[in-house]
């Protein structure tokens, strides 16, 4: 868990590196922009899509993990 952290933490000091070496004039690149651009969108869409996969439908309630008979039941949507 630490390593994640970690690379968290650093991840936008490693970026603006990146970004002063591939643009030492100061302006970044048509080509690093349209990349970022790429980059944003297919992050939004992958949001997107995340969240209409895992939302529960509307009208049911979100029922925790359990454990029955030592065996863990799964999360799940039931009715309210």
């Amino acid at each position: 868990m630490r390593f994640v952290e970690i690379a968290l933490f650093l991840t936008p000091f490693v970026v603006f590196a990146a970004w002063r070496m591939a643009a030492p004039a100061g302006r970044p690149s048509p080509r690093l922009i349209a990349a970022s651009a790429a980059t944003l969108a297919l992050l939004l869409a992958a949001l997107l899509w995340l969240h209409r996969e895992g939302a529960l439908p509307p009208g049911t309630a979100y029922v925790p993990a359990t454990l029955q008979d030592g065996r863990v039941v799964p999360a799940h949507g039931g009715p309210r």
